[in-house]
């Protein structure tokens, strides 16, 4: 399996935080902890952004997308609000997570809770070729729902 080398920088108030890492074997993505230093507490309906405490330097050609965590969304409505959130190739910024409680009751996210993930995916650059119509298809300008259930 072929891997990707990624530069990561620690910034202050993540020490003893562990860095981004894979819990299997054969995980896609990796858990990311949240680098507060006290609780945060996310009201229903609410949207907090939370450090991670480290900047990458994703390399060109890469970006990383940050996802929602399965158990969070299932035990707690507790999801990612840009899901999927890209970090650019070219950001150096401390990584971030915007979550938003979509439960009904409030969700402490504590120092080191792992909060969501990130998945380091290729990125195709497109260019665009204008055409005077595109070819036909099956479901043609259908839009949503337009195939049943």
């Amino acid at each position: 399996m072929d891997s990707v080398r990624i530069a990561i920088l620690r910034l202050p108030g993540s020490e003893g935080l562990p860095l981004p890492s894979y819990q299997t074997a054969h995980a896609a993505a990796m858990d990311l902890a949240a680098a507060v230093v006290e609780d945060l507490v996310v009201l229903p309906g609410s949207i907090v952004v939370v450090p991670c405490g480290f900047a990458v330097a994703i390399p060109p050609g890469y970006e990383g997308q940050v996802r929602p965590r399965s158990g969070l969304a299932a035990r707690h409505g507790l999801t990612v609000v840009n899901t999927p959130g890209t970090i650019d190739a070219d950001y150096r910024g401390e990584v971030k997570v915007v979550l938003v409680n979509l439960g009904k009751e409030s969700v402490a996210v504590q120092r080191g809770m792992r909060i969501a993930q990130l998945l380091v995916a290729p990125v195709r650059r497109v260019s665009w070729e204008e055409v005077p119509e595109l070819p036909r298809t099956e479901r043609g300008t259908g839009g949503f729902g337009h195939t049943g259930s």
